[in-house]
């Protein structure tokens, strides 16, 4: 279970949000510039909340008042960004490995080097990596963004199996309620830094068709 609730002043921008995420994958859906990377970064360490606490299977990551903030090395979060770096923790064994290998089908990939790999398999290697390193959260920050229609459609399979198969609660950060769709068996929708709702899909219904392309 991840509990969060925090406070963050950017510039002109403020922002102020609060949920929970247990199992499945959990959407932070909005806009560009709704604070979905932002409050992500918070989650994984790599941007430090003003106020607020954030608490991941009963530890506590970050806790203003209590002076509590886990570097980010330690938390074992593992995230993906649009293009394919990470943030990991511990390195898996040779059993977990082969689970990772066969879960996104990356065996014939691994000896690839990276220029010689799609941007949809560079996402896959990308998010087998954060995985080897047993994370208790896998955080996605708009993983399929920068791929065309083709690529997408070629990962999206992978990422549900993700979602069903890997048990790492998900944090999937989007502005296409279509992947949010397929992926996400939970919303929490944001718009100018602010959390508007928390359900399931079908809060999407309202989502205005120009943000369907």
């Amino acid at each position: 279970m991840l509990s969060v609730d925090v406070e963050k002043q950017l510039g002109d921008f403020a922002l102020q949000a609060a949920f929970e995420a247990a199992g499945g994958a959990t959407a932070l859906f909005g806009a560009s510039g709704a604070g979905k990377t932002s409050l992500i970064n918070m989650i994984a360490g790599l941007l430090t909340p003003d106020r607020g606490r954030i608490v991941l299977d009963g530890e506590t990551l970050f806790d203003r008042a209590a002076r509590i903030d886990v570097p980010a090395w330690r938390r074992r979060v593992g995230c993906v960004f649009q293009e394919g770096r990470l943030l990991g923790g511990h390195a898996a064994d040779a059993k977990a490995f082969a689970a990772v290998v066969d879960l996104l089908d990356i065996g014939r990939l691994l000896e690839r080097r990276p220029g010689k790999l799609s941007g949809g398999e560079r996402q896959r290697v990308a998010v087998g990596r954060a995985l080897l390193m047993q994370p208790r959260l896998l955080l996605l920050d708009e993983p399929l963004a920068s791929l065309d229609a083709v690529r997408k459609a070629d990962i999206l399979p992978y990422l549900e199996r993700l979602r069903d198969a890997a048990r790492v609660p998900i944090i999937y950060v989007s502005h296409n309620p279509l992947e949010v769709r397929r992926i996400a068996t939970r919303v929490v929708m944001l718009a100018n830094g602010k959390v508007t709702a928390v359900g399931g899909a079908d809060l999407l219904d309202a989502v205005p068709v120009d943000m369907l392309a």
